[in-house]
């Protein structure tokens, strides 16, 4: 009947006002019931209060409840709806549900569905059109009125099109938590128990239209109704506000509800007193006055009670905090349930505060819901589900194995997926079959451990990859499958097992959500059961519908003890009395919080539906002033201390800037300094920075800044740049020496702290007995260890490889390129023909089969496993063709012959060797094919970073002694001849001979060619492939790569003297992690134990070996100088 309103500001003891009249009320009218509405998450915290507030301590005719409580206590009484509740798992379920039947209609969503998360936007806009009463031929109508909007036209037609569907899919078996209170509207007449009862609603901000309705219907069947709002006593109550207004949203609720009934009582205005919340506390009294407001004042001032510091990160930041909230503790005498902490971006500072908080031992509780998805349990079921449908490939397999649930363990794991990716092995048919190929590096017994490995991991998901075969089944057949699995895998008994260990650990959030996760996947399946299991679907389908499932599961939360800090988020989260509150991350983005939701109806969709007098939940700008309004009730809940903090940097590392409220409380207090948190980098020599630690835990970082101060000290000034804080720093140490707990910790830190390079030399006897013989004649060996002598070691001692991986790498087309070379050869040879004879024809079918015979062989066929693979070889196809073709184009212009391919020596293998005879001469060419980008340098063959050619003209020299004892063998020249597909760039009508000679200028050799102009001109009448060039008077231009006969000897002798001196250097056991540099090139840049070696160059005596770069003629003196 009767309507009032208990007004006053934040701390003026509304509740407080409330509360007492109940109690009171109760125990003079004991026949009457008396009901107090709150938000959700204030009934059991409101209960309580009463109960210690009233003089009996226990309530007898006082009930605590929310809107859907009270709608479940008056449906007991009515017998209400026989219709089941769908909470948010089903309604997500269903609406995936709709959205793959009528996903070709849906010409705007349909393509968007796939996004992670849109499912969600589609879910939170059919939940708003039922909290705000939307039917569907409301949205017809405003489809209608939308003709001339085309985007917003097709938006409200799919979702009209899910809507409706939504709801039939609902009719008469279930309904949603929204519409529960439609339900509930309907029976409050009915209730007998509600008649003539007294309601009071306490802690709302305002009602949406359905709640509006309940609460129309119960001014006609209540005897009175009581709502406390929070209002300045300044502000005239009834007079419609403004939106950017501070209490605009309070204004609104008065007017709405004050328009539902005629017996509108005088509102009773309270003012804060010596009982109320400020009473001690002035400045926070005069922030509540002032903040937000118009006409400000300025509290001019010193006071304690709000604070503001900085800090460099928000770990640091979050740091501070914890340490100020120990100094309440321990010298104000607060407890821990009588602070706070909010933050506009929990998502970040929850992790943070759960980080810290148990490194500094402080209680605390987290208000959000906590998802399931990171749960090992969950991991392991979307990993199942990803694996049955994708076909098992490598990575959902591994993904399945990894989550601890599996009976393959992570050692067995790790064997197999060695194997797994070395063969490239996927699909369930293969996990099924014994295993008997080897792969390069395997050793083959190892087969018959992996085969019994194997057999464990397929006879586990068996009936997984079996039921979840092509074709459609029921979404009931589906769940059983699953749940055979889930029952096969035992996986009860291993939740239960790990809740014991989080019990024993005293862990109790995670013994918490380990209690919790089997029942709530359980429910899950029956669910879906319930709601779909009729329906046909496919494999894909049912994966889908099960994510969306298991994304809205949460796991509860454990109610907060009673001395624990609360951690919450500054609009969601409501707090109960405190004495100090800590507000941290007040930085630009977190405060205001982005109200930009990428949302299905855009900011302009919002205001149309507005213009057509449609109600909606608020958009962006009212929610930034509904932001203000949760602001400002937040920052006056605490009774004593107010702390806003925030970082110079976010968690990426990169600088932001504090939020406007900063700004605004300064202004309001002009003697408030911003601090830099205590303990937060001190400067060096400067004890007043340094706070004495508040735990053991925040001691060892204090200990580290110390340590790294003192490794950055020369040793000699040790004893001047002492300071006082060593007496403090001298204090921790001993006390972590005598502590068990810290002593072994402390000391590696202390260890490492000046830990350098360790001496990295093998005996003698050792390297004997790992390198054996070191043969002169291998360039490659001889070339890592002059690159790095532990890069040596690692390879050619501990014999460490890379994983062997199914796949076709750029080394790979090497490796193919100079097998197809060599076939080619060996094919002409066989033909008796001469490469300058052979036609276009006969090139290409020679390359071409060469190539194809190497495919078939190659490497378990992994040329043919992808279509990436298959254009691999296609274009190895075209550089062979181009090469053969440039080889020949090479050979035509000058008189050398090739003699042999892959010619061995002593330990080498030269790719190609051409002869020229000329009388008793024999002039001798060595060329090595290459496929990367490599050229000839002789600065690099002085640090025997390039011995390979000159290591093969010594070796081809000597086989060609041998064949010709009889004759003078002369070195020509030596050459890499880079494989590779050149680009060039010539108009479009130029003819073929322009083409050609463009393509052969790409395709020039680079090495060195002895100085002899004769010989230049038969080897390459054209010069067009060496690299070599005169001057019009017949000499050689500067940048011609040439050496005359006697420098070549000096080479030969200068090489050989090298590699004995790397020869013995090996085998003294040097395995130095020194890595050369050279110029802009070092060795560590494609290097494959970069990961491995600890090269750091933070560390002392780790640095780059830095060689000498010379010009042409000191190379000379030095090559003539050492050469033996």
């Amino acid at each position: 009947m009767a309507l009032q309103f208990i007004m006053g500001p934040p701390g003026s003891g509304k509740s407080h006002y409330l509360y007492e009249k109940v109690t009171k009320a109760s125990l003079e009218h004991p026949e009457t019931n008396y009901i107090v509405l709150v938000p959700e998450q204030f009934t059991m915290q409101t209960q309580k209060t009463l109960v210690e507030m009233h003089p009996g301590k226990g309530i007898l005719n006082i009930d605590i409840l929310s809107f859907e409580r009270l709608a479940y206590r008056v449906f007991e009484e009515t017998g209400g709806d026989n219709r089941k509740v769908l909470e948010d798992t089903g309604k997500s379920m269903v609406l995936q549900k709709m959205v793959q039947q009528h996903r070709k209609e849906l010409a705007y969503l349909g393509s968007q569905m796939n996004k992670p998360g849109y499912l969600d936007e589609v879910k939170s806009l059919v939940s708003e059109f039922m909290q705000y009463d939307i039917r569907e031929e409301n949205l017809a109508e405003m489809k209608e009125k939308a003709k001339d909007q085309p985007l917003l036209e097709m938006k409200l037609k799919d979702v009209g099109i899910l809507y409706q569907s939504f709801r039939e899919f609902l009719k008469g078996h279930y309904m949603t938590g929204e519409e529960v209170m439609d339900v509930l509207l309907k029976q409050l007449p009915f209730s007998e128990k509600l008649k003539g009862a007294e309601f009071l609603f306490d802690g709302f901000t305002g009602f949406t239209p359905i709640q509006v309705n309940v609460l129309r219907e119960l001014l006609v069947i209540a005897d009175r109704i009581s709502v406390t709002v929070t209002m300045d006593e300044r502000e005239d109550a009834f007079s419609p506000g403004k939106p950017y207004q501070l209490f605009f949203m309070s204004k609104q609720m008065i007017r709405t509800l004050a328009g539902l009934t005629r017996d509108l009582e005088d509102p009773v205005y309270l003012k804060p007193s010596g009982q109320s919340r400020f009473a001690q506390a002035p400045a926070l009294q005069f922030l509540e006055k002032n903040i937000f407001r118009y006409r400000k004042g300025v509290y001019a001032e010193e006071q304690q009670e709000i604070k503001i510091f900085t800090a460099p990160s928000p770990l640091e930041e979050m740091r501070e905090a914890a340490r100020r909230m120990s100094e309440l503790v321990r010298t104000c005498g607060y407890r821990y349930g009588e602070i706070a902490v909010i933050t506009g971006n929990l998502e970040e500072y929850a992790r943070l505060a759960a980080q810290v908080f148990e490194e500094a031992d402080i209680p605390y509780f987290i208000d959000e819901k906590h998802s399931v998805m990171m749960n090992p349990f969950v991991e392991y079921l979307r990993a199942a589900m990803e694996m049955a449908v994708q076909g098992f490939p490598y990575e959902s397999v591994f993904r399945y194995l990894r989550c601890g649930m599996s009976e393959v363990t992570r050692e067995q794991a790790d064997k197999l997926e060695n194997y797994v990716l070395a063969l490239g092995i996927r699909g369930y048919k293969k996990w099924s079959e014994k295993w008997v190929r080897v792969y390069r590096g395997m050793e083959a017994e190892k087969i018959q451990e992996l085969n019994e490995i194997r057999e464990i991991f397929a006879e586990e998901v068996r009936e997984l990859a079996q039921g979840f075969g092509s074709g459609k089944k029921t979404v009931e057949e589906y769940c059983r499958i699953l749940y055979e699995f889930i029952q096969k895998s035992n996986v009860w008994q291993k939740l239960k097992r790990q809740e014991r260990k989080f019990k024993e650990s005293g862990d109790k959030a995670m013994e918490k959500e380990y209690n919790q996760i089997y029942g709530i996947v359980m429910d899950l399946l029956d669910k879906m059961v319930e709601i779909l299991g009729e329906e046909t679907v496919n494999r894909q389908e049912f994966r889908q519908l099960l994510e969306s499932g298991l994304s809205q599961a949460k796991v509860a939360l454990i109610p907060p003890s009673i001395d624990q800090v609360m951690v919450g988020d500054m609009e969601r989260s409501r707090l109960k009395e405190i004495k100090a509150l800590f507000f941290v991350g007040v930085n630009e983005g977190n405060i205001p919080k982005s109200t930009q939701t990428g949302g299905i109806l855009s900011e302009l969709d919002r205001d149309f539906f507005q213009e057509q007098g449609v109600e909606l939940a608020p958009g962006p700008k009212e929610l930034m002033n509904m932001q203000r309004f949760y602001l400002y009730l937040n920052m006056t809940k605490p009774g004593e201390k107010l702390i806003l903090s925030y970082s110079d940097t976010n968690a990426k590392g990169e600088g932001i800037s504090s939020a406007y409220l900063i700004g605004s409380i300064r202004s309001l207090y002009p003697k408030l300094e911003i601090e830099g948190g205590a303990g937060v980098r001190p400067h060096k020599n400067s004890i007043n920075n340094y706070c004495y630690p508040e735990s053991p835990e925040a001691g060892i970082d204090l200990f580290l800044e110390k340590l790294v101060q003192e490794t950055e000290k020369e040793h000699e000034d040790i004893l001047e740049q002492a300071d006082e804080t060593d007496a403090m720093f001298g204090e921790l140490y001993s006390w972590y020496l005598r502590n068990p707990e810290y002593r072994s910790r402390v000391q590696k830190l202390v260890q490492s702290a000046f830990a350098g390079k360790p001496e990295d030399i093998i005996s003698q006897s050792v390297a004997k007995a790992l390198y054996g013989e070191v043969s002169p004649y291998s360039a490659t060996r001889l070339e890592r260890f002059a690159a790095c002598a532990f890069a040596h070691f690692l390879q050619y001692g501990m014999k460490l490889t890379e994983r062997v991986e199914y796949e076709f790498k750029p080394m790979d087309m090497g490796n193919v390129m100079h097998e197809a070379l060599e076939s080619f050869a060996e094919e002409v040879r066989k033909r008796g023909m001469k490469w300058t004879e052979l036609t276009e024809q006969e090139r290409n079918e020679i390359a071409d089969r060469c190539l194809d015979n190497i495919v078939a062989d190659y490497g378990n066929t992994v040329l043919k496993s992808s279509a990436r693979n298959e254009y691999m070889i296609e274009r190895t196809r075209r550089i062979l063709r181009r090469t053969v073709w440039a080889l020949q184009k090479q050979l035509e212009q000058g008189e050398f012959q090739p003699e042999g391919f892959e010619v061995t020596f002593g330990g080498g293998r030269i790719d190609r060797v051409d002869i020229m005879e000329d009388q008793n001469k024999v002039y001798v060419k060595v060329i090595d094919y290459k496929t990367g980008n490599t050229s000839f340098d002789l600065v690099y063959l002085y640090h025997g970073l390039q011995l390979q050619l000159m290591i093969y003209l010594d070796g081809a020299l000597r086989v060609e002694q041998k064949k010709y004892p009889d004759k003078e063998i002369i070195p020509a020249g030596v050459f890499y001849y880079n494989i590779k597909d050149p680009m060039i760039q010539e108009k479009i009508d130029a003819d073929v001979e322009a083409v050609s000679a463009g393509l052969m200028k790409e395709l020039k050799m680079n090495g060195l060619v002895q100085a002899d102009p004769e010989l230049v001109y038969r080897m390459d009448s054209s010069l067009g492939s060496i690299p070599v060039a005169f001057n019009k008077d017949g000499s050689f231009r500067k940048n011609s790569s040439v050496a005359d006969r006697t420098q070549f000897a000096v080479l030969g002798r200068y090489v050989r003297t090298k590699i004995e001196k790397i020869r013995s250097s090996i085998l003294e056991g040097d395995a130095e992690v020194s890595p050369y540099e050279l110029g802009k090139k070092n060795a560590c840049t494609y290097c494959p134990y970069m990961t491995v070696c600890g090269f750091d160059r933070r560390l002392s005596g780790y640095e780059f070996r830095r060689l000498k770069n010379f010009s042409d003629e000191e190379l000379w003196k030095a090559f003539d100088r050492e050469a033996e």
